[in-house]
């Protein structure tokens, strides 16, 4: 595996050579694929370096964009099959969510007792900061409607696992990075739609309800069928059978909706009725899947180990689909939208770190809540631009923010954890 990981960077070491020379030629078509195999090659290779491994997904992300700027077409619609299918990145999404957590664990919520100040000051800066200061970018920057309306989602969404990550690798307060991530997904489904509709209402529409039950459907019901499978791990014999009877109930009503009952559903009653019916719809589902998930993980041990890179494989497809579809929106404002990206990041750990300090917590702490506020849940925004039928405007800022989180995240760990925390 190693010598096929040299090999990529070689492949990438040529190709930025024919890059250069197509760029110094203005050679569309030499330049073109030479940079694919460039950004291919580097991703795939850079595992053969051990201090560049940290970075490895996020070239998978730049290889992504650049695939889907150069051939935007080929990623939008193969044959009949829509690529962006509304369906289609909601499932990518709930994988990725499923993915994230089944590297979570019920006890992650006992943080709030062990910590409730550090907790508090975590969540209250993550839902006010970033969405301040993505609201005070779009007002610097005069960007499109659809766009600032997408800045300010990013903004407004929960943490991602990604804060945890950045958290262990900085040797910081990973118990605390961990439970403020689970509390702002906790929270997300009243938050988001609210900050929302007080920061971008004029920009977009924004259906409170809607947005509310898209973010159960895209984070709550995939992570929570994760939760279950969790429960499952440590449940006694007449708990896993009461959970078996809950799953094959739930099977038979899915059943009986996929065979009329919901067309019967959406005949009889209004739009507004049939997004809360649809919530135990799609938590029945979670049952399901949490329970088939635990059981095939008795039989593959290895899954669970598995899943993580199954997200960032969903994490890579909706990047490139977003990226393809807004392609021309980019060419407009990407330089803009990057610059924005920088800004409310960096203001994210700042204020995150800042103001968790005058509030009293340590230092190691503080860095946990600068990385929860300073990164945010690109998948939860991606999603909740899908289900309002804009991917290629509201999704931009979520498709530029979250390679350029992974890039600082990681900058930023690897510098504290050279300096560790003295008091």
């Amino acid at each position: 595996m190693n010598h096929f990981r040299k090999a990529c960077l070689a492949v990438a070491a040529v190709g930025l050579c024919v890059l250069l020379a197509g760029l110094a030629l203005n050679n569309h078509p030499l330049w073109q694929p030479a940079a694919i195999c460039t950004a291919v090659g580097l991703a795939m290779g850079m595992g053969a370096v051990p201090s560049a491994k940290g970075y490895q997904f996020t070239a998978w992300i730049v290889a992504a964009v650049s695939v889907a700027m150069i051939y935007p077409a080929a990623f939008l619609q193969w044959g009949n099959f829509d690529l962006r299918g509304k369906w289609v990145i909601l499932l990518v999404v709930q994988m990725v969510m499923f993915g994230m957590g089944t590297q979570m664990s019920l006890r992650d919520f006992g943080g709030v007792v062990k910590a409730p100040r550090g907790v508090l000051v975590g969540i209250v800066c993550h839902f006010s900061v970033m969405p301040l200061v993505g609201f005070g970018l779009t007002r610097l920057f005069h960007f499109p409607n659809e766009i600032a309306a997408g800045v300010i989602l990013i903004g407004s969404c929960s943490s991602g696992l990604a804060s945890n990550v950045m958290a262990y690798l900085a040797r910081a307060n990973l118990a605390l990075s961990v439970t403020v991530t689970a509390l702002t997904t906790l929270v997300a489904p009243f938050l988001t739609p609210l900050l929302m509709k007080l920061l971008a209402g004029t920009l977009v529409e924004v259906n409170f309800l809607s947005m509310m039950t898209d973010i159960i459907k895209i984070v709550i019901v995939p992570i929570g069928a994760a939760l279950l499978h969790d429960y499952l791990k440590h449940a006694s014999a007449q708990s896993r059978r009461r959970v078996l009877m809950m799953a094959a109930t739930s099977a038979v009503v899915l059943a009986l909706l996929a065979s009329g009952g919901w067309d019967w559903i959406v005949g009889n009653f209004s739009e507004n009725t049939r997004l809360m019916l649809s919530l135990p719809v799609f938590l029945m589902g979670a049952v399901i899947v949490g329970t088939v998930y635990h059981g095939l993980t008795l039989h593959l041990p290895r899954l669970d180990k598995l899943m993580p890179v199954a997200s960032m494989a969903g994490i890579v497809y909706f990047t490139t689909v977003t990226t393809a579809a807004g392609r021309d929106y980019l060419l407009q404002v990407g330089a803009l939208l990057f610059v924005a990206a920088v800004i409310h990041n960096a203001a994210g750990y700042f204020f995150g770190y800042w103001l968790s300090r005058a509030s009293g917590l340590d230092k190691n702490s503080a860095r946990s809540v600068a990385f929860e506020v300073g990164l945010q849940n690109g998948g939860m925004a991606t999603g909740l631009a899908n289900g309002m039928g804009k991917l290629a405007t509201l999704g931009l800022a979520a498709a530029i923010f979250s390679p350029w989180m992974n890039i600082s995240g990681s900058i930023l760990a690897n510098y504290w954890k050279r300096k560790p925390a003295q008091s």
